[in-house]
């Protein structure tokens, strides 16, 4: 009987996790990989025209995470779930239902999560954890800084930004710090903690993961690997933290779009997002994890950043 690992959340993580999952297999089950979210045939479709063998992906499943019958279809006979969902009573819902299957439960949430933090994203990221190893004391919890590669948010995001704008804002001297970690070393991450090893699944078990790359930069600093890997010159201009609050005031009421800023994204940006320097008891050191059981290396943006930013001329 083969591994079935229900995959719940979408998108570019997402993604990224159900191809690393289904291109390997190891232990004496093979790997049947099911993509759950509202709209999950979209990248299922997608999995395939990047060359997924179509039979290792299950029949993505249309689920609702605020609706728990709806998850209960999904999530039968799943050996592991992994959970990207970003709502706090959906990720509980999510929880639960993978106890009452009995699968291992990876629950993403975000490093600098802090149950007394004023930032509603950073609170509620803290506090989801919380009632996941309530209803799952053997979870896994991971805590990426910024996760880039091609498809990202943020680089990408920037990238196209420098087209349209004369500089390139920061907040506050963009002195914040910030430990970029590749997708696939994310998803790598989750292949080697869902293999069918005994001894892996005790050692994971409850454990938290800051997972970062192996570089560390400063925010003004990322801007200017923007510009290198674009081959464009912009300025790069400090704006008061004051001047970004005022905007997203604003921003933050219109529909979401390029240029979007809100609040609680520029207090972020007063606090370094990078892994802690010693590990509490219940937490894994990621890069270990992953070159330890793979033999490679934490790629660098350096490695990954021109493959996908470097493909046009300045203009």
């Amino acid at each position: 009987m083969s591994q079935r690992i229900v995959v719940c959340g979408a998108g570019f993580l997402g993604s990224n996790i159900a191809k690393s999952l289904t291109s390997a297999a190891f232990g004496s089950r093979p790997r049947r990989v099911q993509i759950c979210s509202r709209n999950p045939e979209i990248v299922r479709a997608s999995l395939i025209e990047q060359g997924v063998d179509a039979k290792t992906l299950l029949p993505a499943v249309p689920v609702d995470i605020t609706k728990p019958s709806t998850l209960a279809p999904a999530f039968d006979g799943a050996d592991v779930v992994v959970s990207l969902v970003g709502i706090m009573h959906g990720g509980e819902n999510v929880a639960r239902m993978a106890k009452n299957v009995g699968a291992k439960l990876i629950h993403f949430s975000a490093i600098g999560s802090d149950p007394n933090s004023s930032i509603p994203y950073v609170r509620t990221k803290a506090l989801a954890e919380r009632s996941v190893f309530e209803i799952c004391p053997d979870a896994t919890v991971i805590r990426p800084s910024i996760v880039f590669g091609p498809g990202d948010s943020f680089f990408n995001r920037f990238a196209q930004l420098s087209r349209f704008l004369p500089f390139l804002p920061v907040f506050g001297g963009g002195q914040a710090l910030f430990q970029p970690v590749f997708v696939g070393d994310i998803a790598r991450a989750v292949e080697i903690i869902t293999r069918d090893d005994p001894a892996i699944r005790q050692e994971m078990a409850g454990k938290i993961i800051e997972a970062g790359g192996p570089d560390v930069f400063t925010y003004r600093e990322m801007m200017h690997l923007v510009l290198r890997y674009t081959r464009r010159r912009r300025p790069i201009v400090s704006l008061p933290f004051a001047i970004g609050m005022l905007q997203g005031l604003v921003l933050e009421r219109l529909p979401n779009n390029l240029f979007t800023v809100t609040r609680a994204q520029v207090e972020q940006l007063k606090s370094d997002n990078i892994v802690s320097n010693s590990l509490a008891a219940n937490q894994y050191s990621f890069r270990y994890l992953v070159e330890q059981n793979t033999s490679t290396p934490l790629k660098s943006v350096h490695d990954i950043l021109p493959g996908y930013l470097n493909i046009e001329k300045n203009p």
